[in-house]
């Protein structure tokens, strides 16, 4: 019975990732279409494989519509894949690029870089992104080996909201004493508006590389999810599997960051949803994390031009109406972290 239900877990993470990946097509087209001008699937299906560049609407489509469907697909990838690598190695169930801090980190690196670096180029915003997401990882892990005692998972978020709080105070103080609050917004509300195709351009290898980290230690954090004396018992090198389980993390969130600015809880919701669907196996569940997290983003991209038109809502808003519920949900199911 056991050896028929391993075997079907596959088979059922298969299933769910073909209809994800055809819901996600379905959002896609939609968030092409719905915008301050609806534009008919006819004419997007044209501006896709029969491009007139004599068209306006063609030109809106391929120039902003498009980008900013991608990019959503992939920042939602991005931290879904972020927020399952964590709760993984960290056996921590409220474990999240937001949670944690990572977002904030970056935001405060981008709010010195905007301070600091006048006319930064997007390239140079990712990599301080990369570098902020790095600090915050490294303030929040050193409380976990400074603290007396193992760390519950609620007291660990507790710190990790902590350290976030203090990064996005210290990134408001920035931009508001050397008045780059208005080009650090952005980055406070979170958003995929004005996404650029020189933008995906860089976006697009940095997630191949975190996804192909991600599985290539995708078994090893199944093990490491047990406890790190199974892990260790079982000859998983896990002091490696961390350090590059760390550095996937760090590139998936810094990108994300980089592009959509702090968008909350998707790295939080989407690891359990797709644990819940396909089982504990991380080899299924890193690629259809990152399905659902690309379906998430994108609707809540919908969602935030469809409460308030023609004036837009910011994701991490909408990302917020869901997370917070489902944030305090798994804290009060782990009482004995409190």
């Amino acid at each position: 019975m056991r050896k028929n239900e391993y075997i079907s877990r596959p088979i059922i993470g298969a299933i769910a990732a073909i209809i994800g990946l055809v819901l996600l097509a379905v959002a896609m087209a939609a968030s092409i279409s719905l915008g301050a001008a609806d534009v008919g699937f006819k004419t997007v299906w044209q501006a896709v494989f029969a491009f007139d560049p004599t068209l306006t609407e063609h030109q809106i489509i391929q120039e902003l519509r498009i980008p900013r469907s991608v990019a959503a697909a992939l920042v939602g990838a991005c931290l879904a894949i972020s927020g399952a690598i964590m709760q993984g190695m960290t056996r921590n169930p409220l474990a999240s690029p937001s949670i944690l801090g990572l977002t904030d980190g970056s935001t405060l690196a981008i709010a010195i870089a905007f301070a600091f670096i006048p006319g930064i180029s997007f390239l140079q915003t990712m990599f301080m992104s990369f570098a902020g997401a790095g600090v915050a990882a490294a303030l929040v892990f050193s409380i976990v080996f400074l603290a007396k005692g193992q760390l519950s998972p609620v007291k660990l978020a507790l710190a990790g909201v902590a350290i976030g709080a203090l990064l996005d105070s210290l990134a408001t103080g920035i931009a508001i004493h050397f008045q780059v609050a208005q080009h650090v917004s952005f980055w406070y509300a979170g958003g995929v508006a004005g996404t650029n195709w020189t933008q995906i351009q860089f976006l697009v290898p940095v997630f191949l590389l975190g996804l192909f980290l991600s599985l290539f230690i995708a078994r090893s954090i199944t093990v490491l999810s047990l406890g790190d004396e199974v892990a260790v018992g079982l000859g998983q090198r896990t002091f490696f599997v961390r350090i590059v389980a760390i550095l996937a993390v760090l590139l998936l969130t810094g990108a994300a960051v980089s592009v959509a600015g702090a968008v909350g809880f998707v790295g939080l919701i989407i690891p359990h949803v797709t644990r819940f669907l396909v089982g504990v196996d991380y080899r299924v569940v890193l690629p259809c994390s990152a399905v659902f997290g690309a379906l998430l983003l994108v609707l809540a991209d919908i969602g935030s031009r469809m409460v308030n038109p023609p004036f837009e809502t910011p994701i991490g808003a909408i990302t917020a109406l869901v997370g917070v519920p489902f944030f305090l949900y798994l804290a009060r199911r782990d009482r004995r972290g409190l």
